[in-house]
């Protein structure tokens, strides 16, 4: 089974996502689709990607929101039926497993699929879409699993929120090295995907992998800039690198348990701030494939 993330941490996370997600990358992949693009979105979770890019693509498009865990699409279909009603609207359900956002730019229809990505692209309907985008995956998965897609694919493939492996949180404290080391290693471990995850090694596998197969690929930085004033952002983002950290080197548990507890205090009084390291690919087709 793949690695999977609760629906409050995905909450959590959506206002820096859409922050830092490079816009002129997105925009590229609206122009590379067709007038009423469907699109597959991979451990769509709770379907923040739909929320941020559904708006720049700015017309009629079809979503089918894939994830293992079928609360977190029951959950993406409420938030996005809620947003949609709060922004005016209108929303209707054609059947029990069907959302149609109705925009003035046309409607926008969401479809959920409870799949494990493990075997992908075994059991995804790429006869189907025009496209594939993820958010915050592709550092979970193998490279191999990377191959498999690439080859798969005669689609453009969006993948964004990439990690780096670079974190700094400031103020500088003492400690910051042995949780960084720690935090780094624990994101190659085996995360569910058929071998050690890319970590903050993805964007460089997903650009070889893709430009083996003929695609034009790009990339672009997409950093969180976590302020002092997102204070659960940064406790729960300290907590995660810790105990991320902890299990990599036990040993440290002292020293990273102080960390920590230090970090939390620090954004509870508003003195914490975090910049972490993403990059956005976007990897397009060649034109006789297409």
């Amino acid at each position: 089974m793949t690695e999977s993330f609760d629906a409050d941490w995905l909450e959590l996370r959506e206002p820096p996502d859409a922050r830092a997600r490079d816009l002129r990358l997105a925009q590229a992949l609206s122009a590379a689709l067709p007038a009423r693009p469907r699109l597959l979105d991979l451990g769509a979770g709770t379907g923040s990607l739909f929320r941020w890019l559904a708006p720049i693509l700015n017309r009629p498009q079809a979503w089918t929101l894939v994830d293992a865990d079928v609360t977190l699409i029951e959950f993406a279909f409420d938030t996005i039926a809620d947003r949609a009603v709060a922004v005016g609207f209108e929303v209707s359900a054609p059947n029990k497993h069907t959302l149609l956002v109705h925009t003035p730019a046309g409607a926008w229809r969401i479809e959920g699929l409870v799949l494990d990505l493990a075997d992908a692209p075994h059991g995804l309907p790429l006869g189907r879409a025009d496209g594939v985008v993820c958010t915050a995956l592709c550092d979970l998965v193998s490279r191999s699993w990377v191959s498999r897609m690439a080859e798969a694919l005669r689609l453009p493939f969006y993948s964004a929120l990439n990690v780096h492996g670079d974190a700094r949180f400031l103020p500088v404290h003492p400690a910051d090295g042995t949780v960084a080391r720690g935090f780094r290693r624990d994101q190659l471990r085996d995360k569910g995907f058929g071998g050690p995850a890319l970590g903050g090694g993805a964007t460089r596998a997903m650009a070889e992998a893709f430009r083996a197969q003929g695609f034009q690929v790009t990339t672009a930085p997409s950093p969180w800039r976590i302020g002092t004033h997102e204070t659960r952002m940064l406790s729960d983002l300290a907590q995660g690198h810790a105990q991320a950290a902890m299990r990599q080197a036990p040993r440290n548990g002292e020293v990273i348990t102080g960390w920590a507890t230090a970090r939390t205090a620090q954004a509870r009084r508003g003195r914490l701030r975090a910049v972490v390291g993403h990059s956005d690919l976007l990897a397009l087709p060649p034109r006789r494939a297409r």
